[in-house]
């Protein structure tokens, strides 16, 4: 089934010439019926197919969707609306940014699929480092999965300038050791929002990152 109509690109095309909040107060309605109401159905159904692979994912839609009003506190940028909309599904949902999950955002020039961990606690990432530091041979196939790679080939993360020094040796084998936070993610056309089949898209990349996402949460937040 699908989803959203073209409206829903449309919306966000026009929201980015008009963001303001008189422009937002006139399309409300609009807003509603063709972002946020298909949305939350879509983030339902999400959530119900990964609950039947992890029954930890015990959330409801509004436990993983981000607003779209932006944090504009202490922005340089004060217009008042995200382009975009994304939701977080894992156990805590939004609640803990940190914990494996799956993160989707779509907008009107693009589809986003994400995995792995972000914004750790500094004991987090030395979790994730001592994880992966005695795992190397399980962490580089993981990494070498056929699936992993077709769906997402590259992991990125903000990396430090120093690690601890009894890590620099298998650093020299893993330089993803220096990593403060790990996460992959595919980037799909507009188009994808349209389709028929973006339920089973989406979860087609979350297999491809299951592997890696078990290694993750099994082994930094035990």
């Amino acid at each position: 089934m699908a989803y959203f109509e073209p409206d829903f690109i449309e919306f966000f095309k026009e929201l980015a010439a008009n963001n303001h909040k008189d422009w937002f107060d006139e399309n409300r309605q609009r807003y509603h019926n063709v972002v946020k109401e298909p949305f939350k159905k879509y983030v339902a159904d999400v959530i119900a197919a990964v609950r039947k692979e992890d029954p930890k994912v015990n959330i409801e839609p509004k436990d993983a969707i981000f607003r779209i009003n932006r944090d504009i506190r202490f922005a340089k940028d004060k217009t008042p609306y995200k382009l975009h909309v994304s939701a977080i599904i894992s156990p805590f949902g939004k609640k803990d940014k940190s914990h494996p999950g799956l993160y989707v955002q779509l907008d009107p020039e693009k589809v986003r699929f994400y995995g792995g961990v972000y914004r750790l606690s500094p004991q987090q990432t030395a979790d994730m480092r001592t994880a992966i530091s005695e795992n190397l041979t399980v962490f580089e196939k993981l990494l070498q999965a056929p699936k992993f790679q077709k769906a997402f080939s590259t992991v990125h993360g903000e990396k430090a300038k120093r690690i601890p020094k009894e890590l620099k040796a298998k650093a020299e084998k893993q330089p993803l050791l220096f990593n403060k936070s790990l996460y992959y993610f595919a980037e799909l056309p507009p188009e994808t929002v349209l389709q028929d089949d973006l339920l089973k898209t989406t979860m087609k990349y979350y297999d491809a990152g299951k592997p890696m996402h078990q290694f993750l949460e099994r082994k930094v937040f035990h």
